[in-house]
């Protein structure tokens, strides 16, 4: 049986990846703040629970120090949006912490122990794939990740290490659930749990879902950035 942990496991994508893991037979280390969420994930008999905050570097490194795995999920992570007329640098600091720096104390805690045949798996979005309007905090948090992943891909190959990223679209969560514009091709978490992880037994360098919205926004980023900036713009006039 593998072991896959996961991080931002009570909620969300997380949450659904986790039930969605442990039916499909892994033993799951389902990572995460909410101990009343974790105990109830911990009541399926695949799952153990393992409660930290991944924007606290020691906390991170006491709970995963004696923890065993074959994949790890590096899942958690926050949103929110600028309003250009009340600029608040702390709020990026806010989406920063989690979305980035959570993952940069997972990975610290956890390069000792990835052995040759493990995975890192890393969540960022499609946000950074185009300029999208008050996403600054959020997008430049994701395209800095999808970056850091990258890099980590070339730095752990020759150990044997895969390192994969993922970019979710629009997910119903209860993140997304706060936002009051329009979501092309939503999908379920449980949808996006189910894409995440046959991409993961695929070895794919980059899960994308839903496959066709991930198509059009890989199409837009290739695009000339004027036009990329004419669609961001018409976007933005929508909402």
């Amino acid at each position: 049986m593998k072991t896959i942990l996961i991080t931002g496991a009570t909620s969300g994508i997380g949450k659904a990846l986790a039930i969605h893991a442990a039916k499909e037979g892994y033993r799951v280390i389902a990572c995460g703040r909410n101990k009343d969420a974790l105990d109830a994930l911990s009541g399926n008999s695949n799952i153990d629970a393992c409660q930290f905050d991944v924007t606290d570097l020691e906390d991170a490194r006491r709970a995963l120090a004696t923890e065993k795995f074959d994949i790890a999920v590096l899942n958690a992570g926050t949103c929110e949006y600028v309003d250009i007329d009340d600029f608040e640098p702390d709020m990026f600091r806010r989406v920063f912490e989690p979305n980035f720096f959570g993952v940069v104390n997972c990975v610290d805690a956890l390069l000792p122990k990835l052995q040759q045949g493990d995975k890192l798996v890393i969540v960022d979005s499609m946000a950074r794939l185009l300029p999208f309007t008050k996403s600054q905090a959020y997008g430049a948090s994701k395209a800095a990740l999808h970056y850091f992943t990258k890099s980590l891909e070339v730095d752990l190959h020759h150990k044997g290490i895969k390192v994969q990223a993922v970019s979710p679209g629009f997910v119903e969560t209860p993140l997304t659930d706060k936002n009051d514009f329009e979501m092309p091709m939503k999908i379920s978490a449980e949808e996006a749990a189910q894409a995440m992880l046959a991409g993961i037994e695929d070895d794919k360098q980059t899960v994308f879902f839903p496959r066709i919205f991930g198509f059009i926004l890989r199409f837009m980023h290739i695009l000339p950035t004027p036009l990329q900036k004419r669609i961001s713009l018409s976007m933005r006039e929508k909402q």
